[in-house]
């Protein structure tokens, strides 16, 4: 039959393999043990082809054997003359991966080499790519931490989960030990340490403000021997070291915090004697 090939697997059972060849491309199907199947493969994907009423969305059980993924594929081929390994339908200002029939992800266009390359897996919530061998999380490609708790951490601007737009993500507190919150009118930034417990550091106008104040209390508390469970944050991108020196000499620590590490330190000296 067109667009089937017969070929045999090693212990010599024959099975049929499926393909078409689209816009001088020859597009794999897929394969299957029967030819009547192999057969409705490249039927429908010709369908496909040909119909541009098939987008994604129309989509049933009656395309089958071809999956959901090579029919978003193909759509995508037809109507934009590119060819995607991936389940990626593009749009003139973004574009859509289909997870699955029922999840539409929305990406910036920016994210198209990346997302034709690496295939988005789920596991619960969480969507992640497997990248050199390690499961990269989608989310930390927009600076959000894995202990980041939707509505209080990051939002989604839009109210929609689904759409990994740039624009459509705010990133509230980006750092575990820094959160902000409304204090009258204004925004601050809280900061909390943890030094065998946790201790307020105080609230700050900016964040930048808020990153340099954790890292001076981390940096005493290492003067006495003592270590928090993270490590001193970098520099806040485009404050220059001149102006992140004035702002760390001008931060006061807490007293009650100062207190507790000398206090520390004293207790140290004596055990160490």
């Amino acid at each position: 039959m067109k667009g089937i090939f017969i070929a045999k697997k090693r212990d010599g059972t024959t099975y049929y393999r499926a393909s078409v060849t689209y816009k001088g491309k020859h597009i794999s199907l897929g394969s299957s043990d029967s030819e009547e199947t192999a057969s409705k493969l490249y039927e429908h994907a010709h369908l496909v082809i040909k119909n541009p009423e098939l987008t994604p969305d129309k989509y049933s059980d009656e395309y089958l054997p071809l999956s959901f993924h090579k029919f978003v594929c193909l759509a995508n081929f037809r109507d934009n003359n590119i060819y995607i390994k991936t389940p990626i339908y593009l749009h003139r200002t973004y574009f859509s991966y289909h997870l699955d029939m029922d999840t539409e992800l929305k990406f910036d266009l920016e994210d198209l080499f990346y997302y034709s390359s690496h295939t988005i897996q789920r596991r619960g919530n969480h969507l992640f790519v497997a990248d050199f061998g390690l499961q990269e999380r989608i989310l930390a490609r927009y600076d959000i931490p894995g202990f980041a708790v939707l509505g209080k951490d990051y939002r989604f601007v839009n109210g929609d989960t689904t759409d990994l737009r740039y624009a459509n993500i705010d990133v509230i507190n980006p750092v575990k030990n820094i959160r902000k919150r409304k204090e009258g009118r204004d925004e601050v930034y809280n900061v909390k340490i943890h030094i065998n417990g946790d201790w307020s550091i105080g609230s700050y106008p900016t964040h930048e403000m808020a990153i340099i104040a954790y890292n001076k209390a981390l940096d005493e508390a290492k003067k006495y021997g003592l270590k928090s469970r993270t490590e001193v944050i970098d520099i806040p991108d485009g404050l220059s070291h001149s102006l992140y020196a004035k702002i760390y000499s001008s931060i006061e620590l807490p007293k009650k915090y100062v207190e507790y590490l000398a206090d520390y330190g004293r207790k140290s000296s004596k055990t160490e004697s």
